[in-house]
């Protein structure tokens, strides 16, 4: 990443209404949400335009959304960049997904950089989307693998 910091957000979900809400809320403070409705288009993206911070629905259909968690975090320079989990599940359910989505191991998901319920309090979306894009200057070389 250059020494500015790095304003792309990646919203990946399934919801158009979600993401329209999230593109408005992040495009009136300043940062160039780019969008997918899927875990393909949002992994390819997160490779493409290497965004800072990550929004990514986790519940979306198909287990998209934590078959994605698990490629970002397995992906090199990708595992660096902060996630911030969307759900329509409160956390103490989510966190129990071992029974809900079939998944043995669960301990992975209890590594994003931070959890909020659907649909996310704008001024607290917006402070965490700030503080996490300024960590991810100072921790994320521009390693990110693009092949």
């Amino acid at each position: 990443m250059s020494a500015e910091t790095n304003r792309k957000i990646l919203v990946v979900d399934d919801e158009l209404d979600t993401r329209i809400f999230l593109m408005n809320l992040l495009n009136a403070a300043g940062f160039l949400p780019v969008t997918a409705e899927n875990k393909i288009e949002g992994l390819r993206l997160a490779v493409v335009e290497k965004p800072s911070v990550i929004i990514l629905n986790m519940t979306m259909a198909g287990k998209d959304g934590i078959q994605l968690y698990r490629n970002l975090k397995r992906e090199g320079g990708l595992s660096r960049i902060p996630v911030i989990m969307l759900s329509t599940l409160d956390k103490a359910t989510f966190l129990k997904c071992h029974t809900l989505y079939g998944v043995t191991q669960c301990e992975e998901f209890e590594l994003y950089d931070k959890f909020m319920e659907k649909p996310p309090e704008a001024d607290e979306l917006i402070t965490t989307v700030q503080e996490l894009s300024k960590q991810a200057q100072f921790s994320c070389p521009d390693t990110h693998n693009t092949e």
